[in-house]
């Protein structure tokens, strides 16, 4: 896997978007040549043939990382793959269109779109079709052992299955029914796996308990022999971009790389932070009015809702938003949050989804209470709950809560103890991970989440 503003990505998933920007690019590079001949050197240096070709492919990349083409685990089936990459084309053919009719000068010449766009139809189907049939054969899986027999091995073999663009296949290990404690049938299982017809090249270390059922000689055996031999939660960090809280210990947070809250960073972040909300504040602006009259008209009750929420190092502070709720939400007392909450108003649900009902905490961070990139910040009725019970949910204190956050865009809402520890699993590899970079990553994906209208409820 490969590291990009401090998340894994599957080596075979850039090797298929940097193929289809080649793909992309050449396709509408041969319908130039083929429709305008001698002069394609004219109309790509002189007429900006090339600047247009690559906003066409930046386009369509864009396209395809909205319709999830990038993400095998969303798609159900290899129909589903050539439906959604068929959608694509068609979406970028319907774009393409209506700024040539808006703005004729954009065309590269006549016809050229419409033949470039058949060409991608084409060289794209061919193209994911290869892609699938080359990187099925073994050749191009990494054979892995998964050492451990409990719940938390099972969870592994699952990601592993789940996730056909990391390129693992579990050859052994993680069976329901064998528990950590038998030692000789794991070490006899990693002898096995010493022969040249059996051999694989990772050991995922997923044991509940190693205290006295780790096969330690077959393990520096296989290492000797260039076996890599990995942590089950290093696996799962990498993968889904989260840090399990199974297994996690303070000496693995003492020890680990990460975890730099550090005072220049936050200086830098900051200053994002403030303009990133001078521009959402002058872009939202003019339809403020138009949200404050619908709010009105949705129910009664005040426009504003105002909650104090848990911040930086703990301390309380007042989070403004739009109210989605009714007004008598919470006549009974403190109630949580859940999934398709009934408190909320038809109006209120819209704005969630879409995110218009946290325009205000833009105030918030200009105040210095948030971030625009942070944990999302919990009530107080809620945190000392939720500390005695979830190991290290304090850490998400270490920085300032945001409007948006890693757990926001990777996760769903979280309406349940369950639920909340997992999200919590993304917020500290958010903080372990700091860095610009990642913000503005979030940011990116915080625009596809919002259109998807996935996540918030």
């Amino acid at each position: 896997m490969i590291r990009l503003f401090n998340v894994y990505y599957p080596t075979r998933t850039l090797v298929l978007l940097l193929c289809e920007a080649l793909l992309v690019g050449g396709s509408f590079l041969l319908a130039t040549a083929f429709l305008i001949g001698p002069d394609t050197y004219i109309a790509l240096m002189y007429e900006n043939g090339i600047l247009k070709i690559v906003g066409i492919t930046i386009l369509t990349l864009l396209l395809s990382y909205y319709f999830d083409m990038y993400e095998p685990q969303r798609i159900s089936g290899r129909w589903e793959m050539y439906f959604r990459l068929l959608l694509v084309l068609s979406v970028l053919s319907f774009i393409l269109a209506g700024l040539v009719y808006l703005f004729p000068e954009i065309d590269i010449g006549p016809h050229v779109l419409v033949v470039g766009a058949s060409i991608l139809t084409i060289a794209l189907v061919i193209w994911r079709w290869a892609y699938e049939w080359i990187f099925g054969f073994s050749v191009f899986r990494e054979r892995v052992y998964v050492l451990g027999g409990g719940e938390r091995a099972r969870k592994v073999v699952k990601t592993l299955r789940t996730r056909r663009d990391a390129g693992m296949e579990v050859v052994g290990g993680g069976a329901e029914g064998a528990p950590d404690g038998h030692l000789q049938r794991f070490a006899a299982d990693l002898r096995a796996f010493c022969k040249p017809k059996t051999r694989i090249e990772r050991v995922i270390v997923a044991m509940e308990d190693r205290r006295k059922s780790m096969p330690l000689r077959e393990l520096l055996d296989l290492r000797l022999r260039g076996v890599v031999i990995e942590d089950a939660s290093e696996v799962i960090e990498r993968l889904l971009g989260r840090l399990p809280l199974d297994g996690l210990n303070p000496s693995a947070l003492i020890f680990t790389y990460g975890f730099n809250v550090k005072a220049s960073q936050q200086i830098v972040r900051r200053m994002v932070s403030i303009t990133v909300s001078f521009i959402g504040l002058a872009i939202c602006l003019p339809f403020i009015p138009f949200i404050i009259l619908a709010v009105r008209l949705s129910s009664p009750g005040p426009i504003f809702f105002r909650q104090t929420r848990v911040g930086l190092r703990g301390r309380p502070f007042s989070v403004y938003k739009f109210r989605t709720m009714r007004q008598d939400a919470e006549a009974n007392g403190v109630v949580w949050a859940i999934k398709n909450d009934p408190r909320v108003t038809s109006l209120g649900r819209f704005m969630r989804k879409t995110r218009l009902d946290e325009i205000p905490q833009l105030w918030n961070v200009l105040r210095g209470e948030m971030a625009f990139v942070g944990p999302r910040p919990e009530r107080p009725e809620f945190v000392q709950w939720l500390t005695e019970e979830i190991p290290y949910y304090d850490l998400r204190h270490l920085i300032r809560p945001g409007i948006t956050g890693w757990a926001q865009v990777r996760y769903q809402y979280g309406a349940s103890l369950e639920e909340t520890k997992q999200k919590l699993e993304y917020d500290l590899y958010y903080v372990k991970h700091l860095s610009l970079g990642l913000d503005l990553l979030i940011m990116f994906e915080t625009i596809k989440t919002i259109i998807l209208r996935r996540g918030a409820q």
